[in-house]
């Protein structure tokens, strides 16, 4: 099952048109398309969905108003903020597990405030892209014996990080829906797609 999401996860980030190298250059922080002569394919091409996961989530802030940040269907389930708090502590966590650091972060769940969302995220995401940039085939293949998940190779650590930023931005969309926004993977595409 679990391999079942991440591929639907993977399938759906490629099927959006702004996920694709074809479609967009790449921004500042963000990895240039594997190539045949890539000096690590495996790398390029799990950072090129982490790029396209964190676009549509920065995106996502922008797009909620600030009096709805702290929106929530029901109260069992996170607010919209708190989910953006939530996916800011992934990255520190799940980043941090594919290099083996430990220490402690802030907890930005707590928080529905924009400044400190926006802050929260990009500083997560700044965190991701240095242990992307920082990151080889080779030294992706290395395995960790101990994680959440039993052992597992780093990279695969850097998936399942963009696999459940993923899995929470399809909170956000319906979130977004009951508000009547727009979600940022349903926004027309230049050219005339959707």
């Amino acid at each position: 099952m679990r391999t079942e999401v991440m591929l639907c996860s993977m399938a759906c980030l490629l099927a959006y048109p702004g996920t694709t190298a074809r479609a967009q250059a790449p921004q500042a922080g963000e990895s240039a398309p594997a190539t045949a002569s890539s000096a690590n394919p495996m790398t390029d091409s799990t950072q090129r969905l982490y790029d396209a996961t964190k676009r549509i989530v920065l995106r996502s802030l922008e797009k909620m108003p600030d009096e709805q940040l702290g929106f929530k269907p029901v109260d069992t389930v996170r607010s919209y903020g708190q989910i953006l708090g939530h996916i800011a502590n992934a990255n520190y966590l799940l980043c941090g597990m594919a290099v083996g650091d430990k220490q402690e972060h802030p907890d930005f769940e707590k928080t529905t405030a924009r400044a400190d969302l926006v802050k929260a995220l990009n500083d997560a995401f700044a965190y991701c892209d240095k242990v992307y940039g920082d990151m080889t085939d080779a030294k992706g293949s290395e395995m960790l014996p101990r994680t959440p998940f039993g052992e597992q190779a780093r990279l695969s650590m850097l998936a399942f990080n963009t696999s459940h930023t993923w899995e929470h931005y399809g909170n956000l969309v319906t979130y977004m829906r009951m508000k009547g926004i727009v979600p940022p993977t349903s926004e027309e595409q230049p050219g005339g797609g959707q």
